[in-house]
């Protein structure tokens, strides 16, 4: 039985797959819980400095499964308590575990990524897409609403105006457009897709690890933070970074005009 989403190292990058393509990758059970796992063990790996997020086959995500939605089994079934303890205990663990992952995050955004595929893309830090990528906040199309953190994402990333209107029409947001509202940095033909997001994540990956990490941080919670805490958050990270051997390596190597050697520590 193949992992739901199956999970490979090369060197400080990790490339995350979702690998149940027979349902253009589906939010199922198993992919929910194969990638809060994978979360938990990257902040808990040194090792790891950046994360590639992808789909199997033709789709990035097609979101929530329409045969159970109209079966009202799995994530759908039950009484309206019970519906709620599923998305709390289930689809909901997503977005707490990829908004507390230490490092940072690219979607290579293969295909379509329609209703929770697309919030699962605007959860990552950044995104990289192909000519054949298209976007859909598609609730309101079988009449649900954003139940997986896209009201809390989606904004954040293309605006509050587009969200609404991404919200309120279910319109597919083709590749084109997705680059004009800044969905992400850049676009290529679909058989470039993964080197283009390694191209980038091995930029992301060529940083000292620890300064990486604490970098994320303090831009993720500044944005919920005044301009002190943010400011105090900023002066604690210095001074702790400026007591690690990569920064002293970083700075010898600028002084020195040569490539800086990191060891994470």
């Amino acid at each position: 039985m193949s992992d739901a989403v199956t999970y490979q190292q090369d060197g400080r990058i990790v490339t995350l797959t979702l690998n149940e393509p027979e349902t253009r990758n589906a939010i199922s059970p198993a992919i929910i819980k194969a990638i809060v796992a994978h979360c938990d063990r990257i902040n808990h790996d040194p090792s790891v400095s950046v994360v590639v997020l992808t789909g199997a086959g033709k789709s990035f995500s097609s979101g929530g499964n329409v045969k159970e939605m109209k079966e009202k089994t799995g994530m759908f079934g039950g009484i309206p308590a019970e519906v709620r303890v599923h998305y709390q205990h289930g689809i909901q663990n997503i977005p707490m575990a990829l908004n507390a992952i230490e490092v940072p995050t690219i979607a290579a955004v293969n295909g379509h990524s329609i209703g929770a595929g697309c919030d699962l893309a605007m959860m990552c830090d950044m995104r990289v897409i192909s000519t054949d990528t298209q976007f859909a906040e598609s609730f309101l199309r079988v009449g649900l609403v954003s139940g997986d953190g896209g009201a809390w994402f989606l904004p954040k990333v293309v605006g509050i105006s587009r969200a609404y209107e991404m919200t309120f029409t279910c319109d597919l947001v083709a590749a084109e457009k997705a680059m004009a509202w800044g969905m992400a940095s850049s676009c290529v033909a679909p058989d470039k897709l993964m080197e283009e997001a390694m191209a980038l994540a091995k930029k992301v990956a060529s940083q000292p690890p620890i300064s990486l990490r604490l970098c994320k941080k303090i831009l993720r919670e500044s944005q919920a933070m005044s301009l002190t805490a943010s400011l105090e958050m900023a002066a604690g990270m210095q001074a702790l970074v400026q007591h690690t051997a990569d920064q002293h390596e970083a700075v010898t190597a600028f002084l020195e005009k040569r490539k800086p050697v990191f060891q994470g520590k």
